[in-house]
């Protein structure tokens, strides 16, 4: 495989935003690197969702005839490898990979995605994805009318129990300690019949990932059918904030509308950049940065 060293785009990451990205490139031949290390956050979730054409297939699926389609360009060129090190020099920026491959390229895209950071919980990360999910959107239907737990306390908690309650009437707030609502949000909660248990969860019980019981530290257990969970995250690629892109209070990175970052002819895109955590909004945000970087590219030829 013939790769150019020096490039119109590198992209550092290759799940959808990465791939839809490199797609707008590819068709205006453009001279494009994927580089990705094929270990998506979402490897675990046995379907994707809310996502029209691909509902219900699995990510991988979508991922494989993404990459089948994006790789027909013949500018496009993707390596398994992972970016170690970035560093701008006047107008271009130099990539580093773990294999020790050197690239350089006009204009860079993040769309390395984030990092959940699993809790302290026996049998959490054996369910996440699975029966212990993120979003309402992606999962919620299929796990509608069914006994579901929220794992978060708070604004998070609150936020998610409304879009819930529409799919469920049995829902528990597990707080993992002291209630951290206000008075009308409380009030809120009582009135649509949420509970709220303010134990610590010490074990998830579960079959292949599938939940069964919540184990609390006081010994007492309570079956569940799901739950949602909010997590901490951090950014899967430190890169970014080596070359100086910003990153906002929630741990983003910081883009206009336009996918621009804070560090000119640096892009982001995806997870990485956005609270809106799907398949569908992932492809939208790497078209959009695609299309961006080429206009950019062809205004500077022009």
């Amino acid at each position: 495989m013939n790769i150019p060293k020096k490039l119109d785009v590198i992209i550092i990451g290759g799940s959808y935003s990465g791939l839809s990205a490199a797609m707008a490139l590819g068709r205006s031949l453009r001279n494009v690197l994927i580089i990705d290390t094929s270990k998506p956050c979402n490897q675990q979730t046995p379907h994707s969702h809310n996502f029209i054409t691909q509902d219900g297939a699995t990510p991988n699926e979508i991922s494989q005839k993404a990459k089948s389609q994006v790789l027909k360009y013949n500018t496009v060129h993707f390596i398994n490898d992972r970016a170690i090190k970035g560093m701008k020099t006047n107008n271009t920026f130099h990539i580093l990979t773990d294999s020790g491959k050197e690239f350089e390229a006009k204009k860079l895209i993040f769309a390395t995605g984030i990092k959940d950071i699993m809790p302290t919980i026996t049998g959490f990360s054996d369910c996440w994805g699975i029966s212990v999910v993120h979003c309402p959107y992606c999962h919620g239907y299929e796990i509608r009318s069914k006994k579901t737990g929220i794992i978060a306390n708070g604004e998070k908690a609150f936020h998610l129990a409304p879009l819930i309650s529409n799919l469920t009437n049995d829902i528990s707030i597990l707080t993992r300690g002291k209630t951290g609502f206000n008075p009308e949000q409380l009030s809120k909660l009582k009135k649509n019949n949420i509970k709220i248990v303010e134990k610590e969860i010490s074990e998830i019980e579960h079959e292949q990932g599938n939940i069964k019981n919540v184990i609390f530290n006081d010994g007492s257990k309570e079956s569940f059918e799901a739950t949602y969970a909010v997590l901490q995250f951090k950014q899967s690629s430190d890169i970014p904030e080596l070359i100086g892109c910003e990153l906002n209070e929630q741990g983003y990175i910081t883009v206009d509308q336009m996918h621009k970052t804070t560090i000119e002819g640096v892009f982001a895109c995806g997870d990485n950049c956005s609270p809106m955590r799907s398949v569908a909004n992932a492809v939208a945000s790497g078209n959009i940065a695609g299309a961006v970087i080429n206009r950019e590219l062809a205004n500077e030829q022009f």
